[in-house]
């Protein structure tokens, strides 16, 4: 697909450093023209990390433009389909390239794709990034969930606050992904048993998986990522807030002697409120939209960036 002296193609493993140097320079970018610190503070291949996990749940389905007299790389996005809907991931244009429509015609290309198949698109994105906010609102994409962003520094002995309540939480097993799923199509109205699998089995040693369980069964599940580049809690999702408090708290305390970063629900008062009491501090805004069907979450849906697969 070529537009504007750029063509679009799929990612292929040979692009990891360019595609890890696009995603350091732009996102830092941003975040400096904000005023804001830089979320990539190490080497400029620092997010080849991303690159890695994206290609080994989802090879060959990113999209990346390229332009025609260079062929550099001068926007990429990475796209999940699932079998529920399809997910879009980060998505980055070049500096240098601002006002190519590099972005717009990458979405477009995700879009035609989607509605190929018939399914609705999801995302999460700042609030804080009105260009971005815009880029995917005036394609059709509706807001339907609001999350604030959280960094929480937990000590070498762990979080000096008891359990929240008497909620079991153990790690999670292959056993458990037929009834993950049931959960999050209840709680989300999406499934991606792929992505439940990949967790569990952990190929690269960066993932810790925790599921509640009721007396009827499994109320909640959560996910987190000990990468060096995204030290993140998520994806997850539970029945209600008691049961994400017991989950943030088991990953906070699996995340020992680190900071990492969380996406609180703002409707959860009372979740939120336990996060601030435990030395949650925030750091951004996020908003989930989908372009298609979505409803809002039915109990309590926890958001990554590390894999942007819901």
């Amino acid at each position: 697909m070529s537009q504007s002296g750029f063509h679009l193609r799929s990612m292929q493993p040979e692009d990891r450093d360019e595609i890890a140097r696009l995603i350091y320079h732009s996102t830092n970018a941003y975040y400096e023209s904000i005023g804001r610190d830089r979320i990539f503070q190490g080497d400029e291949l620092q997010p080849g990390e991303m690159f890695d996990v994206y290609q080994q749940i989802d090879p060959g389905e990113g999209i990346v433009a390229v332009d025609d007299a260079t062929q550099q790389i001068i926007g990429s996005c990475f796209v999940h389909p699932r079998e529920t809907h399809f997910s879009l991931g980060i998505m980055n244009a070049h500096a240098d390239h601002f006002g190519r429509g590099v972005a717009r015609t990458i979405l477009a290309e995700i879009i035609r794709r989607a509605q190929e198949q018939q399914k609705p698109i999801r995302l999460v994105s700042s609030c804080f990034n009105l260009d971005s906010y815009s880029l995917y609102t005036r394609a059709g994409f509706v807001p339907f969930a609001t999350y604030q962003d959280m960094f929480l520094e937990v000590p070498e002995a762990g979080l000096p606050f008891d359990p929240p309540n008497d909620i079991g939480v153990r790690p999670a097993e292959l056993s458990d992904i037929d009834a993950i799923g049931k959960l999050e199509q209840q709680v989300s109205g999406i499934t991606r048993v792929s992505d439940y699998r990949y967790f569990i089995e952990n190929p690269d040693g960066l993932w810790t998986g925790f599921v509640a369980e009721s007396q009827t069964g499994i109320s909640g599940f959560l996910v987190s990522c000990g990468s060096e580049t995204v030290n993140m809690i998520g994806p997850g999702v539970a029945t209600d807030s008691a049961t994400a408090e017991a989950l943030f708290y088991a990953q906070l305390n699996a995340n020992r002697g680190r900071c990492p970063v969380l996406l609180a629900q703002v409707n959860c008062g009372q979740l939120v409120k336990r996060l601030y009491q435990w030395g949650a501090r925030n750091c951004e805004m996020h908003v989930a939209q989908s372009h298609g069907p979505a409803s809002a979450p039915n109990g309590v849906v926890m958001p990554t960036f590390l894999p942007e697969t819901g």
